[in-house]
């Protein structure tokens, strides 16, 4: 099942999205989409709704260095043990809204990567059972503003801004995550492509380190790494993110004025 967020005529709810292209439609689900939804009977064409990030996390926990090639290109050596940082969740936006480049930095980067949808609450959760607290899986673009990652020691800064954290096109629930091919386009020309088979640690073992630390709760969102071939945004380009099997996530690139 493909589960989102929409802005209808009639407001802004979580809808389940059947069929492809043109005659694909939303049905309005009756509350949440976690456990086992209920639908209201109202419908759309997706044509007619704006798709807004498909979830609104408490928190967004990220992994880095998670593919040994982008660890290489960052000058490091992949960790033993996952390394994690937290974006805010005011750092979210949807598809096709603009990423937006702050004035105090340099260069903001894409990072196209695979994201995980908590599906409900756990701690010290196995990684053998990490797929029963999984909502499902969505496409995400780690916004990084690099000189400020870089000149701070830490990454909170330039994780951090707004609309650093676009989420989309949708929450793909019925999915195997071990391979598949991710890939980031800027202005169409291709960027990064990589597949998750890749990852030094899979999803069942970030959800383990993970819980080890901190409770998740539904609708929390887990960022698993990004490959090689990062690289700077500027305003007026639009960048993609594309995971096999999930779909793409497109926004424009702006300066803040």
């Amino acid at each position: 099942m493909r589960l989102g967020r929409i802005a209808s005529p009639d407001g802004v709810a979580f809808v389940a999205i059947d069929g492809d292209g043109d005659s694909a439609q939303a049905r309005e689900i009756a509350e949440h989409p976690f456990g086992t939804p209920t639908f209201t009977g109202r419908s759309w064409p997706v044509s007619d709704v704006r798709l807004l990030a498909p979830i609104l996390a408490s928190k967004v926990v990220c992994i880095g260095k998670n593919y040994a090639a982008h660890a290489a290109e960052m000058g490091d050596v992949a960790p033993e043990d996952p390394v994690i940082f937290i974006k805010p969740n005011t750092s979210i936006i949807g598809p096709r809204v603009p990423i937006v480049r702050p004035p105090s930095s340099n260069r903001v980067d894409f990072e196209g990567e695979l994201a995980i949808v908590i599906g409900r609450p756990c701690k010290d959760v196995a990684a053998s059972a990490a797929a029963g607290v999984i909502l499902g899986y969505t496409v995400a673009n780690d916004v990084t503003a690099r000189d400020q990652q870089k000149a701070d020691g830490q990454w909170t800064r330039g994780k951090g801004y707004d609309s650093f954290c676009p989420l989309g096109p949708w929450i793909e629930t019925e999915i195997d995550p071990s391979d598949l091919e991710i890939r980031t386009e800027l202005d169409g020309v291709v960027q990064q492509r990589s597949r998750t088979s890749l990852m030094l640690h899979d999803v069942g073992e970030i959800v383990e380190w993970i819980s080890a630390i901190m409770t998740l709760l539904p609708g929390d969102v887990i960022l698993t790494g990004t490959p090689e071939g990062i690289g700077p945004m500027t305003a007026g380009q639009e960048v993609s993110v594309t995971v096999e099997g999930i779909g793409t996530l497109l926004n424009p690139v702006v300066d803040r004025s």
